[in-house]
């Protein structure tokens, strides 16, 4: 009786399966989608999954006025108005947790219009706002402030909560609204949004036709980053220009991050980080967290799964694999990757990148969540060893000529 050769596919793995006792390749190479995703969520068990930035705070207050009564968070969203007809919900508990996250940044988000009136307000609302949501499901979810706590808060089985005020105009040109900020539970700060701020320039002044207002960041601006080390806030440098992300990373004593950022090399959008920015986030320390807008992505209407994928190796290749994580910014976007539609495809991202064979255990855990809490414990081991310095808080003023017939609602009596 003639054998049967064996075929290709058996013999590629027949041969990979030799290379990993060898200690060469990883074994994921010949596995299939569901096998995939049961390492997946072997890893995530073991660490927690972070995310970057959603927007689910302004979405509340957009659809809810703040209100909370009558929002059903443990329940499927898709199911209930107006969640279920908007393009801009992608989150609630049940999802969050099929998609195994393990600790979420919420946006305190401040639109540019409320810039130089009442941005500061608006930030105080929806910290309030978050703090007020955790407090409600309190079986599921916990205010987190410190590295440590999001790894208590995924040993108890909880959604760590923590909050990132996203625009630097949110702190009025006040140091003490920052200080303020944090004692309030923000760990981290975006330096701008879509707008300068009178001592930064945002990603705008990148693109063509557009001058710069400062050039990267003002004296004032270099003061904010320094009191952000010293509280021991994450400086958050998605949205600013390439001058002011050099800026910052000249400054800072800490890592930095970028909560929601992708890689300009694949997308030149000007919300993206160039290459030599990455080269320099090696150097510093810092994160780059990868968004999901296909604006971002593929710098086109649509995007896939696999698309985001690129963006990942891409900065994996050029900062390391020490300095990728995951941003994806939903309930802030109206339109995500195919295979990526909500916070329930976390998983599916991570076993897609479990096809290639530069992805071990090991990485996909640093890229899920232990880069970030690296970073996360940097930034508070330089508060610890600023305090231990005596360093003071920053008590300097904006000077008056950097605000100069934009302070519509300031105080115009004795200042500190």
């Amino acid at each position: 009786m003639r054998r049967r050769r064996p075929s290709g596919g058996f013999l590629l793995c027949g041969l990979l399966s030799w290379t990993i006792m060898m200690n060469f390749l990883p074994m994921y190479l010949c596995l299939n989608l569901e096998e995939r995703m049961k390492v997946v969520g072997k890893v995530l068990k073991e660490v927690p999954l972070i995310d970057g930035h959603n927007d689910l705070p302004w979405n509340i207050r957009k659809f809810l006025k703040n209100q909370l009564r009558e929002f059903r968070f443990g329940e499927d969203l898709r199911q209930i108005a107006p969640w279920s007809t908007s393009v801009w919900s992608h989150t609630d508990l049940r999802r969050l947790r099929e998609g195994m996250v393990a600790a979420q940044f919420w946006s305190a988000y401040v639109p540019c219009s409320s810039q130089h009136l009442d941005a500061v307000q608006l930030a105080l609302e929806q910290i309030d706002l978050i703090r007020r949501l955790v407090n409600l499901y309190p079986q599921h979810m916990a205010l987190v402030t410190t590295a440590n706590g999001i790894d208590e808060s995924h040993q108890a089985g909880k959604l760590a909560s923590l909050i990132g005020v996203e625009g630097g105009h949110a702190i009025g040109t006040s140091l003490g609204v920052l200080r303020m900020f944090y004692q309030l539970g923000a760990r981290y700060l975006t330096l701008t949004h879509t707008c300068n701020t009178p001592w930064a320039d945002c990603c705008k002044v990148d693109e063509p036709g557009r001058v710069p207002h400062i050039g990267g960041l003002s004296h004032f601006g270099t003061l904010v980053v320094t009191e952000m080390n010293r509280l021991g806030m994450m400086v958050d440098l998605s949205h600013v220009s390439v001058p002011t992300m050099l800026d910052a990373l000249a400054t800072s004593k800490a890592p930095v991050i970028f909560s929601h950022s992708s890689a300009h090399a694949i997308c030149n959008s000007s919300r993206n980080v160039p290459d030599h920015v990455l080269k320099r986030i090696a150097v510093n320390g810092g994160l780059v967290m990868v968004a999901f807008y296909p604006h971002f992505v593929s710098c086109a209407e649509s995007a896939t799964l696999k698309d985001v994928v690129a963006h990942i190796n891409h900065i994996r290749d050029v900062a390391g694999v020490d300095h990728v994580g995951i941003g994806a910014g939903y309930d802030g976007v109206n339109l995500v990757p195919k295979g990526l539609e909500d916070v329930s495809k976390y998983p599916h991202l991570l076993a897609a990148l479990l096809e290639s064979e530069k992805w071990t255990e090991e990485d996909i855990g640093k890229l899920a969540g232990r880069n970030l809490i690296r970073v996360f414990r940097q930034v508070e081991q330089v508060r610890d060893q600023l305090e231990a310095q005596g360093m003071p808080p920053v008590d300097q003023s904006i000077p008056p000529e950097d605000i100069l017939g934009r302070s519509y609602c300031r105080y115009s009596g004795p200042r500190t």
